[in-house]
C-alpha cells in the first residue's frame, strides 16, 4: 500500500449532520445544519480503554500538536477519518514562532499556525474539558508522574478529547501513560 500525506482539510470533513455544539466562529447550534467543523459531539461510545500503537481506522479522534506539527508527512490511513484539533493546540502552534530566533524557523512555525488555524475550528477547553482534566489529573498522579510541568498542556489536550469522547492521537505515546482507563483509546503514530 502507497503511503500518502495529510493536508490541513478544512472541517477536517466532519459529518455537518452529526449532533454538534454551538461554534463561536460559526454560529451553528445544534441541529440548526450550521457547519460548527471542529465542534462535534458524539455520543458516548463503548469505552475500549486500551494504549495502542496500531489501531483500525477511527471515524473521528482529536489529533495532538505532535500530530499537527507533522501532519504533512504522516500516512493519512493511520489518522481518524474526520480529524479534530483542541484549543490548546492552536495555543501551542502560537507560540511556537515566538520561541525560536531562526528567522526561517519562525516563517514555518507561522505558517503551520495560520494552516491549522485556517483548517479547523478547534473544540474548546470548556467546563466538560475542566472537569475532566480533574480526571487526569489524578490518574497521572496516582502513577506517580508529576501533572503539572511541561507535560501539563498535554494532559489538558486529553482532557478535551475524554470531554468529547474522542480517540486521542499522539506522536508522544509515553506522554500520555496511565490514561488508558480513560481516554477511549490513545493511538500512536
Amino acid at each position: 500500500m502507497a503511503s500518502r500525506s495529510v493536508n490541513f482539510p478544512r472541517c477536517a470533513g466532519i459529518d455537518s449532520s452529526a449532533p454538534r455544539r454551538p461554534s463561536p466562529r460559526s454560529g451553528a447550534h445544534p441541529g440548526s445544519g450550521g457547519t460548527g467543523c471542529g465542534q462535534i459531539s458524539i455520543g458516548p461510545p463503548a469505552r475500549t480503554s486500551r494504549l495502542v500503537a496500531e489501531a483500525p481506522r477511527h471515524p473521528q479522534g482529536l489529533i495532538d500538536t505532535s500530530v499537527v506539527i507533522d501532519l504533512d508527512h504522516l500516512d493519512a490511513e493511520q489518522l481518524p477519518i474526520e480529524l479534530a484539533i483542541s484549543a490548546l493546540t492552536v495555543a501551542e502552534l502560537a507560540a511556537g514562532p515566538h520561541a525560536t530566533a531562526d528567522a526561517g524557523e519562525r516563517a514555518r512555525r507561522q505558517d503551520r499556525l495560520q494552516r491549522a488555524e485556517a483548517s479547523f475550528d478547534p473544540l474548546p477547553f470548556d467546563n466538560e474539558a475542566a472537569r475532566a482534566y480533574g480526571r487526569i489529573y489524578a490518574a497521572i498522579v496516582a502513577t506517580g508522574r508529576k501533572a503539572r510541568g511541561p507535560r501539563a498542556v498535554d494532559l489538558l489536550i486529553a482532557a478535551t478529547a475524554l470531554a468529547a469522547d474522542l480517540p486521542l492521537y499522539t506522536r508522544n505515546v509515553d506522554d500520555f501513560r496511565g490514561l488508558e482507563h480513560l481516554l477511549m483509546t490513545i493511538v500512536g503514530i
